[in-house]
């Protein structure tokens, strides 16, 4: 079964996250999003992406805890690096990306959102947030960067260290959201605004996107020891254990 269902609607790719319900993200889900976002970056024809889920139910639950408890360190530094790269990929891609969040989007699965220029979320009990920090572990670096630049630092200082979910209408008020919508227009609003981005001369839009995500990939890329730290956390006594009772609710 395909992870990433890939649907042309000229002048737009259309992305969803087809993992069941929750989405979780493992390996295989990754290297299809990586080797997606790598089609749509080399593609003349598409002109801007739309990231959504192939259900209302979740966006995404963020990492596969369940699996990556059953790899050693080595292993489970491979994948994070793998997330952070395709969470890099997604954010620097120099065309218009637009995220449609008809679903819960946290962890891993509110930092895909993130990495995108704008966000649409379905009105209604649909949470999105970092909770990392009640797990035993860091936000990534990227995400930090990523949402001191969206939202601010105080506003960024209070997702991140308290790790609490947010309601549409409070991220939309703190700037994480730039829309809240009901839950059957965000798709289509999504591509219209997709649409509308992508008719903008190319060129242009993607030097002037470049000049904002560059001051990020510099940061993340002269800290490559922040992947190392993460790990670290990962597998301490207290994270382990954290996660393994997170892990019961997959």
């Amino acid at each position: 079964m395909e992870l990433i269902r890939i649907e042309r609607f000229d002048p737009i790719a259309v992305l969803e996250l087809n993992r069941g319900v929750t989405n979780a993200l493992n390996l295989q889900l990754l290297q299809e999003l990586a080797e997606a976002i790598r089609l749509v970056r080399e593609s003349a024809e598409i002109r801007s992406l739309v990231l959504t889920s192939a259900n209302d139910k979740f966006f995404s639950i963020g990492l596969d805890i369940p699996h990556l408890l059953d790899l050693g360190q080595e292993d489970a530094a491979s994948f994070y690096w793998a997330f952070n790269q395709v969470c890099l990929g997604l954010f620097t891609l120099p065309k218009p990306t637009v995220a449609a969040i008809t679903g819960h989007a946290i962890a891993g699965g509110c930092i895909l959102a993130l990495c995108c220029d704008f966000r649409l979320i379905a009105e209604g009990r649909r949470l999105m947030g970092l909770n990392e920090v009640k797990l035993g572990l860091p936000v990534s670096y990227l995400a930090d960067c990523l949402l001191r630049q969206i939202a601010g630092a105080r506003q960024a200082r209070d997702m991140m260290e308290t790790g609490e979910f947010y309601r549409p209408e409070e991220l939309l008020r703190l700037g994480i959201v730039d829309q809240v919508l009901p839950l059957d227009e965000v798709r289509t609003e999504a591509m219209k605004k997709g649409r509308a981005l992508g008719a903008l001369p190319a060129h242009a839009f993607g030097v002037i996107k470049r000049s904002r995500v560059e001051i990020v990939e510099a940061q993340v890329l002269a800290h490559p020891e922040k992947d190392q730290v993460f790990v670290e956390c990962w597998c301490t006594e207290e994270a382990q254990a954290l996660l393994r009772e997170a892990a019961g609710k997959f």
